[in-house]
């Protein structure tokens, strides 16, 4: 232990006593789970104590208020510091519609059940889990990414209710984060685009420690964090000790001043301060060991037999402290927002339907129906023209996409960019990222907005990791996906997705909806804003899709049951042919020519495998009747899981290479995507299955 570490308790103010308990719960829970990480949490204990005591504002008796400051702890990994935050707040539990249990958010014995099964206290912090957690973090830079969406958020919601006489939305949003954060790129994005935007409302504080897993920083990182963020156009202010808790007040505080860029505080801290192991990786990713724990709480001038011991008026201290400042502010703007609603009556309806997750009435009055037509038009220009209409009604329906807006036809028309100086913009322009928009769009979901980020398929590899975590959160955020396909021809198997669907479909919660032509299209946006409780990914074509005659065949609404029978014979089919997306109108042409030739055919449409699944066995088996194993799939994508539908009797016409560069006519020759060819193969399979 070195002698910085030695007689730091001397200090036995209320103050000192606070930090000190966060620091002895946070290695106490992570020593009782034999698992977690307790040097973060020990190092960053004044940081911690110092915003939520002084600055940070939070009623702990109502954790929902629209009008709080958003606390996002990026190093989810040190979960155990929010943990005793929040225990020590008093924050108390809200349900999924802000109801109150009667039960503190985090008791003790929450903390002493960290990192087991049905604890409050998983292992990173999860959004829905834990009132008080405001975004699920764990990957490293999400927490980052999400923080500019919520300032993001908040600058939209003061532009468009705040009134002269009535300030709404003032709320600030602070990310803590580390060196793990700075080395992941979204972090870079999502800073790059908050600079760029000017968000006065944003305070990152990165723990700068210089410890990772492996050991020292400098075996893969040595740059000057800081210069990067004022190449970035942040404010950069530097805390040579993370225990010096009155300079770090002051940080805070210029940050509040700062009304022009967002800030950055950079603090050096050493890791499991006061320990053993402190200033070693041996302090990151791992309990400090029972004696080491002894040790260290004498160190402390702590009782070293007591466990999860919180001394006599630390939580009455420091709930008073965040409660005596935060509750009057909480009330008034209750009262304010009461006499809004008199001045402002259709702003403050909209606001408090936002707010609940909900829509306006005749949300939905305006999405077009597409008359049949053999030429048709690009499922991204049928969804451009149904997100306008939906836009009109739904004005916190917002986003925009990664520099394609012109090629994924999300742009509002009509309406303003979101830029400084025009907050109130409903266009985004997210710039050539792609992860950092994903954790954008997320932050801006979890503030109720409904947000959409819009790019090719192909790219949604890069943001996978926000899409995973939409879908974990529950969140509606939207992902539209256009160029879906080998369809997109000459630019070649780097943007032409393959596996992308099968991937997208394997995500747990999220609903992967690839419509076969405008008004499938207009149901799956209706479908994406319908339920606020899950995400939807909307995948379009570049080519132009034949809108179908709803007249001979059955209607669009099908789509909101995933699958259904779009084409049919006189009795029991001999041959199902299923398709999604561009393939629709081409198996559907086969069914026709099938019929002709006597072979009873069905064609059923799948655009969403996640919504047929939710549906009953008895109307699955009336769509693929187990009694008809001759069953074709076309998708111009991967097999991977078309087995599920097709069974082991079953073909399918996919792709098995990464396409090529020519134009979509001769692509759909050389890969058998012709008419002929799933005749052909339907024949064929007919002939194995009877024979």
């Amino acid at each position: 232990m070195t002698d910085t570490n030695t007689a730091i308790h001397e200090d036995g103010s209320l103050e000192r006593l606070t930090i000190d308990t966060i620091r002895t719960l946070s290695m106490d829970a992570v020593q009782k789970a034999n698992s977690g990480h307790p040097g973060t949490p020990m190092a960053l204990a004044p940081v911690g104590y110092t915003l939520w005591s002084q600055f940070l504002r939070y009623d702990p008796a109502k954790p929902d208020w629209p009008n709080r400051d958003r606390f996002v702890l990026s190093v989810g990994h040190a979960s155990m510091l929010l943990y005793s935050l929040i225990h020590l707040a008093g924050i108390e539990e809200i349900d999924a519609e802000g109801n109150k249990t009667g039960r503190q958010a985090l008791t003790l014995d929450d903390l002493k059940g960290f990192r087991q099964l049905a604890s409050r206290t998983p292992g990173h912090p999860e959004y829905r889990h834990t009132t008080g957690v405001e975004t699920t973090t764990g990957p490293l830079g999400a927490g980052c990414s999400n923080s500019v969406g919520m300032a993001i958020a908040e600058r939209w919601l003061a532009a468009r209710y705040n009134r002269p006489d009535f300030t709404l939305f003032d709320h600030d949003v602070y990310s803590l984060c580390g060196d793990g954060d700075m080395m992941e790129g979204v972090a870079a994005e999502a800073a790059s685009l908050a600079g760029h935007l000017k968000l006065s409302n944003l305070c990152w504080i990165y723990d700068s420690n210089h410890i990772s897993i492996e050991g020292g920083t400098e075996l893969a990182f040595d740059e000057d964090v800081g210069l990067r963020f004022q190449a970035y156009g942040w404010n950069v202010i530097h805390l040579d000790d993370a225990n010096d808790t009155k300079a770090f007040a002051k940080a805070i505080e210029t940050f509040k001043a700062t009304n022009d860029r967002p800030t950055f505080i950079v603090v050096h801290s050493v890791i499991g301060w006061g320990s053993p192991k402190a200033g070693s990786e041996k302090a990151h990713g791992e309990p400090l060991g029972e004696d080491n724990v002894r040790a260290t709480k004498k160190a402390y001038g702590w009782p070293e037999d007591k466990d999860f011991y919180v001394p006599e008026g630390v939580a009455e201290h420091f709930k008073g402290a965040l409660a005596d400042r935060s509750t009057g502010l909480r009330e008034e703007w209750e009262a304010s927002f009461a006499k809004y609603g008199e001045a402002y009556p259709d702003l403050a309806g909209e606001l408090k339907l936002m707010l609940r997750d909900q829509l306006p009435e005749g949300w939905d009055a305006d999405i077009p129906e597409f008359p049949a037509d053999e030429k048709g038009l690009a499922s991204r220009d049928s969804g451009g023209k149904v997100l306008n209409a939906l836009a009109k009604r739904v004005p916190w329906l917002i986003g925009g996409s990664a520099d394609l807006s012109p090629s994924t036809k999300t742009d509002i028309k009509g309406a303003a960019s979101f830029e400084p100086g025009n907050y109130g913009g409903q266009n985004f322009h997210f710039g050539v990222r792609e992860h950092g928009m994903g954790g954008v769009v997320n932050g801006m979901t979890l503030s109720h907005l409904r947000s959409y980020g819009s790019t090719f398929l192909v790219f949604a590899d890069y943001m996978r990791a926000p899409i995973r975590l939409s879908a974990i959160m529950e969140l509606a955020s939207i992902w539209v996906f256009t160029h879906d396909s080998i369809g997109v021809g000459e630019d070649g198997p780097t943007h032409q997705p393959i596996e992308h669907l099968a991937t997208l479909r394997a995500i747990p919660g999220l609903d992967t909806i690839r419509p076969g032509d405008a008004n499938e299209v207009a149901y799956a946006w209706r479908a994406a804003l319908e339920d606020a409780s899950r995400p939807t990914a909307l995948i379009f074509s570049r080519q132009a899709l034949p809108t179908l005659d709803r007249s001979k065949y059955a209607p669009a609404e099908g789509t909101l049951k995933g699958g259904y029978v779009l084409a049919d014979c006189d009795g029991t089919p001999e041959v199902i042919l299923i398709a999604t997306g561009s393939e629709l109108a081409l198996v559907v042409k086969a069914h026709e020519q099938l019929l002709a030739d006597g072979v009873k055919s069905r064609v059923v449409s799948m655009p969403s495998w996640y919504r047929y699944e939710l549906q009953s066995e008895e109307y699955k088996e009336s769509v693929l009747p187990s009694s008809v194993p001759s069953r074709l799939a076309v998708e111009q994508a991967g097999e991977m899981g078309w087995h599920r539908y097709v069974g082991l009797k079953g073909r399918t016409i996919t792709m098995s290479t990464f396409g090529a560069s020519a134009p979509i006519s001769k692509l759909q020759d050389k890969y058998g995507f012709t008419l002929d060819n799933v005749v052909k193969v339907a024949r064929e399979m007919l002939e194995t299955n009877n024979g």
